[in-house]
């Protein structure tokens, strides 16, 4: 870390990434291993958030059912009848142990729309259509407006979404955490690569003595 990499945690936002039923829970359709178990650790940093009043973001991903808004790797099979993560389903909700005491459905026609669904107090949803969170989104804007300089990542699976959303907030100039024993699929040349672009890669607990 220097100066300009280190975490500002007052200025900063926890977000969840793809941490939905069909990619996390046992025997799901699009199960990504080892999800299930980074949600109890999950759940510490994102109460710790809630406690001191600080913002949340869960990014998630929809596939409609006519594969319309869906990546190239994955048309096909969701032409073909697979069902992953569709909208208005309990498969694309939020896993329970990360949802906001009182959580309701989110609402898919609002999300699949680009807007911001408010599900607590500083805490939101939104859709993302590609691997990265800031492809095709209002993020950016979104985190200007909140004088948000630092991003906190957690969730579903790491080779894939979180790494290049991290990517792309780092290219952006935003401050990045990767907190690693909270998001699946980690591994340790991808660790070293974060390190190497300046995210501060850490624990669960060194994210709850810094806050």
């Amino acid at each position: 870390m220097n100066k300009y990499t280190k975490p500002h945690w007052g200025d900063s936002i926890l977000i969840t990434i793809d941490t939905q039923n069909d990619f996390t829970l046992p025997n799901a359709p699009a199960e990504i291993k080892g999800t299930t178990d980074i949600v109890p650790r999950m759940k510490m940093v994102l109460e710790a958030y809630r406690a001191k009043g600080l913002p949340i973001l869960h990014v998630i991903r929809y596939y409609k059912e006519d594969g319309s808004n869906v990546d190239l790797c994955r048309k096909e099979a969701i032409e073909n009848g697979v069902r992953i993560a569709t909208p208005n389903t309990e498969g694309a909700e939020l896993v329970e142990g990360i949802r906001p005491y009182d959580y309701n459905q989110l609402n898919a026609s609002k999300l699949l729309k680009g807007k911001f669904q408010s599900i607590g107090e500083k805490e939101w949803v939104m859709y993302k259509s590609r691997w990265g969170s800031f492809y095709k989104t209002d993020l950016e804007h979104f985190l200007h407006n909140q004088s948000i300089d630092t991003l906190v990542f957690t969730g579903c699976n790491f080779p894939n979404c979180p790494r290049t959303s991290m990517y792309e907030a780092s290219e952006r100039d935003f401050r990045v955490v990767m907190i690693s024993d909270a998001m699946s699929q980690v591994y340790d040349k991808g660790i070293k690569e974060m390190e190497n672009i300046g995210a501060h890669v850490c624990k669960v607990n060194d994210v709850l003595e810094s806050l």
